[in-house]
């Protein structure tokens, strides 16, 4: 489902607080989007959507990607919205190729990024084959603590980024401009 501008900034707050959920499992940061309506165009919601994702704090970063599967799962540890979970299972198609080996190098490499960091291996997929997920990860892996938190945040950003941009594609394919 896509939305106007209009439409976005009509609905119901639930409803729009569900739209959000799907773009950035923050609460603080849905509840801002909810609450800086109306937008009026397109660029108003992602000038807001980013200055909002800024201003969160590590808890607001982790709760986000607590709201992502890990790579090559269909689940989270925090139930998505039906249009998150297509969203995350479209993201992940690069995953849908790999053979069970690499399926397995992934498993390992996902453990092994949960053990070290105390999250889940946060990655903007879209348009990745499971090689190269495998490969980022593991690179990953070498930074410490503090550089891969804002790596992941950094990821998280882009993700949402993306599915603001998904959410506003009319039916034809192109960008709502209002």
């Amino acid at each position: 489902m896509t939305v106007s501008i209009a439409e976005l900034d009509a609905m119901p707050e639930a409803e729009a607080a569900e739209l959000f959920a799907s773009c950035c499992g923050a609460s603080r940061w849905v509840t801002g989007m909810v609450a800086r309506r109306p937008f009026g165009t397109r660029g108003a919601v992602l000038t807001v959507a980013d200055r909002l994702w800024e201003k969160m704090d590590e808890p607001d970063w982790r709760e986000a990607f607590s709201h992502h599967p890990r790579i090559g799962e269909q689940t989270g540890s925090v139930p998505q919205t039906t249009r998150g979970k297509a969203w995350s299972g479209a993201e992940q198609s690069g995953m849908d190729s790999a053979d069970e080996g690499l399926r397995r190098e992934l498993s390992v490499v996902n453990r092994e990024y949960e053990e070290r960091f105390g999250y889940i291996y946060i990655v903007c997929a879209e348009g990745m084959t499971a090689e190269e997920l495998l490969a980022f990860a593991r690179r990953r892996l070498a930074n410490d603590p503090s550089t891969e938190l804002l790596t992941a945040y950094d990821q998280q950003g882009k993700i949402m980024r993306l599915r603001l941009e998904k959410l506003f594609r009319t039916r034809n394919g192109t960008r709502d401009q209002t």
